[in-house]
């Protein structure tokens, strides 16, 4: 399947770019902490020679902070199940393999790896890391080769949009996702896609598994079963689209430009996922569930009320900007990146006035099935 080249997040480290603006994604991985335990210590339970070698893969594993502490929460685990499972401390050798696109910002990366050299002093579990390039929309490793594959907030994107939109057969006008005024027949698009390219994962994911293997998943999804019912996701994205139309207004954005233009995303519900997982007979289901996190990504609160509007507006403003701004870059062109997303903080600040909105966030722990 062919690449999109704008799927990837704002390289580098500056004030836009993803490695500065991932708090929401991080709030995932510290949610999904006990989780991603809990499968680690099951595969260090299933190492069977004393002196072994754990390979870990972070399939969508972008760059900044995060990756990082995915590779920290990993090797933590691991030193501490080892060291649980005998009094003699069973050698354990991690080989991580970052993967991405190769828009990704591995340069940054493998620049931030000397922050891991204080995990656990001089007794650190022994690891090693390597990046990966590819689409995981494809195999990447040999089969029954891998112990554990982690993907946290990537699998609702696709590596392009549906054929029928991109070569206008079928015209999602004035929207860039799923909304009200989306044609069924577009929906069905959306739908049909997810499920091809989830069941293709798990087929790819199943075969490059050990026995026994674990796969922890997380990624965006809706609270409804019913494919109207798209909620906060939905009207995240809606709001860009309106800023686009008003670009539209001002003659700075031709129509026919912005009704081409369909985010390659797809935000499923959790009786979606499962119902698929169960469909394709080739993992268990250990644990999912769905949680919610706030947009605002500083706002770690239970209430119902933004305090600030203006700064949650800009924040959340500068997190989308941090995702989309290369697919965006890529259709309309760079001109219109700084007035979109002014104009988009407004917009949302006034929407965080009537409502504080969250992202559902689906978590999913599998375990490879014994046939």
């Amino acid at each position: 399947m062919k690449e999109a080249s704008g799927i990837h997040m704002v390289t580098g480290n500056g004030e836009n770019s993803y490695a500065a603006n991932s708090r929401l994604q991080e709030k995932a991985i510290l949610e999904t902490r006990p989780v991603l335990r809990k499968a680690i210590q099951e595969v260090c339970t299933s190492l069977s020679a004393r002196r072994s070698t754990m390979v870990v893969a972070d399939l969508g594993c972008s760059s900044g902070p995060n990756t990082l502490h995915v590779v920290s929460e990993v090797i933590d685990a691991v030193q501490f199940y080892t060291r649980k499972l005998e009094e003699e401390r069973r050698a354990v050798e991690v080989q991580f393999f970052l993967n991405d696109l190769p828009g990704n910002d591995f340069n940054l990366v493998f620049r931030s790896l000397e922050q891991l050299e204080h995990l656990g002093g001089k007794e650190t579990q022994p690891y090693y890391v390597a990046g990966l390039l590819g689409s995981y929309y494809r195999k990447l490793f040999p089969s029954r080769s891998v112990h554990f594959f982690h993907s946290s907030y990537s699998l609702m994107w696709r590596s392009k949009v549906p054929k029928e939109l991109s070569s206008c057969t079928h015209v999602n006008e004035g929207n860039i996702y799923i909304r009200k005024t989306t044609p069924p027949i577009v929906i069905k698009l959306f739908q049909e896609q997810f499920k091809t390219y989830f069941e293709l994962f798990l087929a790819l994911r199943s075969k490059e598994l050990v026995n026994g293997g674990r796969m922890l998943l997380t990624f965006l999804g809706r609270k409804s079963a019913e494919m109207m019912m798209h909620g906060d996701v939905s009207t995240l994205f809606e709001l860009v689209a309106k800023c686009l139309h008003s670009l539209v207004l001002k003659g700075c954005v031709e129509k026919e430009k912005l009704d081409t233009f369909n985010l390659p995303y797809y935000a499923p519900s959790v009786k979606e996922v499962k119902a698929l997982i169960n469909e394709s007979k080739l993992f268990d289901i250990e644990h999912v569930r769905l949680f919610e996190s706030n947009w605002y990504p500083q706002d770690d609160s239970d209430s119902d009320v933004v305090l600030d509007y203006a700064i949650g507006g800009a924040n959340v403003a500068k997190c989308i900007r941090a995702v989309l701004e290369p697919l965006i870059v890529d259709h309309f062109g760079d001109n219109i990146i700084e007035e979109l997303f002014v104009v988009y903080a407004s917009v949302v600040a006034k929407h965080l006035e009537k409502v504080k909105a969250k992202y559902p966030i689906i978590v999913a722990s599998l375990k490879k099935a014994m046939h």
